[in-house]
């Protein structure tokens, strides 16, 4: 693991914070992959992504949905043109800003949300089991306030 200081000096105290918050990660977008491809509906964990955040909406800003799912903008093209495809999704320009793109799901991606959002949280309940109610919300509220720190909201 590296040591993320110069030979002899010491690591600042931030770091195993930081290397815990990366395994995390790694550990849950590798398990939900894993979920997306053996869920048999063709949908990447990008498209996934998008179907649930914009799911049970009456549609979402291209820049709201890459806000929350993370996806950058540039990447977030493709995947909705590769939903769109499928017919899974929507795209217009906002009547009061053209600058604004709006996505929303059809109504086959609505009935595909409905399906498969249920399954794919009740696939992850049990990683969620072993911690308490409490550490939970303790962890939600940590992260939250780490995000805050770089985020500076």
């Amino acid at each position: 693991m590296p040591s993320f200081s110069p030979k002899g000096a010491k690591a600042p105290d931030f770091v195993p914070l930081m290397q815990a918050l990366a395994r995390a990660y790694q550990a849950v977008s590798i398990y939900d992959a894993a979920l997306h491809r053996d869920s048999g509906t063709g949908l990447t964990p990008s498209q996934a992504d998008v179907i649930f955040t914009v799911g049970g909406t009456e549609g979402m800003t291209c820049a709201d949905v890459s806000a929350e799912t993370l996806i950058t903008k540039g990447t977030l093209t493709g995947v909705i043109d590769r939903l769109r495809a499928k017919g899974l999704v929507e795209r217009w320009a906002d009547a009061y800003d053209a600058r604004r793109t709006l996505i929303a799901l059809t109504e086959k991606g609505e009935t595909l949300y409905e399906k498969i959002l249920p399954r794919h949280l009740a696939a992850l309940q049990p990683r969620f089991e072993g911690i308490s109610a409490t550490d939970r919300r303790r962890a939600t509220a940590l992260l939250e306030k780490i995000s805050e720190a770089f985020t500076g909201a």
